[in-house]
């Protein structure tokens, strides 16, 4: 099979075609040069606004990603400057420890929209990241944008506490809870009382809902530490309730955005993804001084005791 040029593709995938940008995806999940090419075509366009959704296991997030979809479709636009016509969608799911390709495939869960050409969604595998979103998740976000996907979710899959990375990527984070959703101390924890822009209390048709806000509103009044306060929404996504009012509040962030920090905020998106990128690069080096006849000598000589490791490390480097 030949390979086609990331140009071409992405050509291709800016006029419509989900075939070219469903291969420019799988470059940006396999590596190599042609990701290394598509990722300078990418970096060189409009970044999305990017929804990040987050939470439990069975809290309910694809089926709430689901009607997001649809009312963000409905209404077209986004705070006061942002409009669209086609949604892209991200779920981040587990990967199989045979193939690291993604497992629970949540595309299954949002039948709705498989067949609409205004919606494209992929299920990308997490590869084993501890964060819960794959290294190739920036990246391929980039690639929408370039494909003239100006809006964009990512559902990422529920691993409780390791499940905060989402604000890196993300320009609106939602954390999704339940009613009785276990003391107060697990959000503080994960950590997503730091991460959460908005919370929605997920089932709200069960028992609990007035509990689990009031442990919420506790949490954030004495855990607030920044100027934006994260939102409360309640909604029942599977009778598509609260659904607008959910919308409206991401909206309201996205114009608290503007008005304020949206730049600095996607600077500091941007070093994280630097950061990400660098990391990779230099384990990448690391991998590769692993197998080498230098660094085997180094660890004999560790063994005989005429060295130490920062100084088998500082001359594996020098000589790298």
């Amino acid at each position: 099979m030949i390979s086609r040029s990331p140009i071409e593709l992405l050509k291709e995938a800016q006029s419509g075609s989900r075939t070219a940008l469903a291969r420019l995806l799988t470059y940006v999940e396999s590596g190599g040069a042609q990701h290394r090419g598509t990722v300078a075509l990418a970096y060189a366009s409009a970044t999305p606004y990017v929804i990040g959704i987050t939470g439990p296991p069975g809290a309910g997030k694809s089926t709430l990603t689901d009607h997001l979809i649809t009312a963000a479709l409905a209404r077209g636009h986004v705070g006061r400057n942002e409009t669209f016509d086609q949604v892209g969608v991200l779920c981040v799911d587990p990967s199989s420890p045979f193939t690291g390709g993604a497992i629970l495939g949540d595309r299954i869960r949002m039948q709705d929209h498989a067949t609409n050409d205004r919606v494209f969604i992929r299920s990308m595998a997490t590869r084993g990241h501890l964060g819960g979103l794959s290294l190739a998740v920036p990246d391929a976000l980039r690639v929408l944008g370039a494909a003239n996907f100006p809006f964009a979710f990512v559902e990422t899959v529920g691993v409780g506490q390791m499940e905060v990375e989402i604000a890196s990527a993300a320009d609106t984070t939602i954390v999704v809870t339940n009613p009785g959703w276990g003391d107060s101390m697990q959000a503080n924890k994960a950590g997503l009382l730091e991460v959460a822009d908005i919370f929605v209390i997920n089932k709200a048709d069960r028992p609990g809902v007035r509990e689990t806000r009031r442990d919420l509103e506790q949490m954030l009044d004495l855990g607030r530490t920044r100027e934006w306060r994260p939102l409360i929404v309640e909604a029942t996504a599977t009778k598509s309730e609260g659904i607008d009012t959910l919308f409206e509040a991401i909206d309201e962030h996205r114009q608290y955005l503007d008005a304020s920090v949206l730049l600095d905020a996607r600077r500091a998106r941007t070093r994280v993804e630097l950061d990400k990128v660098v990391s990779v690069l230099v384990r990448s080096r690391v991998d590769d001084l692993a197998k080498g006849e230098a660094y085997e000598d180094q660890v004999d000589a560790l063994i005989e005791g005429t060295t130490d490791p920062y100084r088998a490390a500082e001359k594996l480097l020098a000589e790298s």
